[in-house]
């Protein structure tokens, strides 16, 4: 017997733990190379667990649910052992004489048809599981779409509207537990990426002096912009021109010229950052995720409109690395594309400040005093006041501000 050990895979620095989800195979299943055995959450990312050879599982030694740590032994793989072979159904000659005329007429299914859709769709997503687990489909009953017939997002979302449907008609199940007074309750476990989320934010207000200042900008200059070279640019570049990018250029530049902004607390100790790491809001089947534009002062818009776009995707799929979602010296949360009008969003420790944007609306404003229609976005900065004064934090914002009122200036370093 050659037994081959399943391990955690490396977590970052920031990680000394993380929790199974469910097994994709049982002991005796044939396992083949590389293929996705379990899936590992952490509070930032879901990791797959690939089997590092071919055989047959074993043993489990860590079932669903467990909290483990880097470089545990999650199974085991005897690669000198081959999977039995599937008995041949017995012959039932006796019955056939038996049989109505018209079931004996009928052609039989192909037997490898089932399996060989079961096999196709055997292997999920992150995003497609996590979904198929809480709606109880099994992944053999959904035909995957993706590379190799991996069962996607949209795979799952699909079959989950199906399986809504299905079952409109039915009673409904019985609730989880009632409450005191008789009303059902469902009890749920925080995710650890929930858990984490919560621990940071009390975190952040616990050990931040948090204030918040406002500011509101005219987008009529961006729009504009967009509305007159968005087909060229998503031509040229093959992704659609956001209005993202522009804010992390303007913030960029009003990050230059304050750099306090840009710095964050260690200790007594301030670290100012000679490099621009943007933290991007991102939303996720899991919660939030901030993966990270590195050194975003080199990146163009196109580069950074690439970016995002990759970002959103992946996230959605529970692709994001550990890297990407580690660091960052300045963040933006984008509450807009939920229909934000304002918000005061709370700081991603250790870093010292984020801008929260939100959705651009026409309203009245007075321009050389006449009232005129614009687009109008308000801008919330939220700040550590340790190391930040309320000056250094109003310019900030004010720069990110005219940037954005006059984005030629970004284009042309101004």
């Amino acid at each position: 017997m050659a037994i081959t050990e399943v391990l955690v895979p490396q977590l970052s620095e920031s990680i000394s733990e993380a929790t199974l989800l469910d097994w994709k195979k049982q002991p005796g299943d044939a396992i083949e190379a590389d293929e996705i055995l379990i899936e590992v959450e952490t509070d930032k990312v879901v990791l797959e667990v690939p089997a590092p050879a071919s055989g047959v599982l074993s043993e489990i030694v860590k079932g669903d649910g467990s909290t483990v740590t880097a470089g545990e032994v999650l199974a085991r793989i005897d690669t000198s052992a081959k999977p039995a072979a599937a008995p041949a159904p017995e012959p039932k000659a006796e019955e056939a004489p038996q049989a109505p005329a018209a079931a004996a007429a009928a052609p039989a299914p192909a037997p490898q048809a089932a399996p060989a859709a079961s096999a196709k769709s055997s292997v999920a997503s992150p995003a497609a599981g996590k979904i198929l687990s809480e709606k109880g489909i099994d992944p053999a009953t959904v035909e995957g779409t993706g590379r190799s017939g991996r069962v996607t997002k949209e795979d799952a979302l699909g079959a989950s509207a199906q399986s809504a449907g299905g079952a409109a008609s039915q009673a409904a199940p019985a609730p989880a537990s009632l409450g005191l007074d008789g009303r059902p309750e469902q009890r749920v476990p925080m995710s650890r990426l929930r858990a984490r989320v919560a621990e940071r934010l009390l975190q952040s207000q616990s050990e931040n002096a948090i204030l918040t200042t406002f500011n509101e900008a005219s987008m009529q200059a961006i729009i504009d912009l967009r509305k007159e070279y968005k087909e060229q640019f998503e031509k040229e570049h093959g992704v659609k021109l956001g209005f993202t990018s522009f804010f992390v250029k303007a913030a960029v530049a009003a990050l230059k010229r304050y750099p306090v902004v840009n710095a964050s607390v260690d200790g007594k100790d301030v670290i100012y950052h000679g490099y621009f790491d943007i933290g991007i809001a991102v939303s996720s089947p899991r919660g939030l995720a901030v993966p990270i534009l590195r050194n975003a002062d080199q990146m163009s818009i196109a580069d950074i409109e690439k970016q995002i776009a990759d970002y959103g995707r992946r996230a959605q799929d529970g692709k994001l690395t550990l890297d990407e979602l580690t660091g960052g010296t300045f963040s933006i949360s984008n509450g807009g594309v939920f229909g934000s009008m304002l918000s005061t969003p709370i700081i991603n420790p250790p870093q010292s400040a984020i801008l929260g944007i939100h959705a651009t609306k026409e309203r009245p404003v007075v321009e050389k005093g006449q009232i005129v229609i614009r687009p109008m976005n308000y801008l919330a900065l939220s700040y550590d006041h340790r190391i930040i004064d309320g000056r250094e934090a109003v310019l900030a914002l004010v720069a990110m501000k005219e940037a954005l009122e006059d984005p030629q200036r970004l284009l042309l370093g101004l």
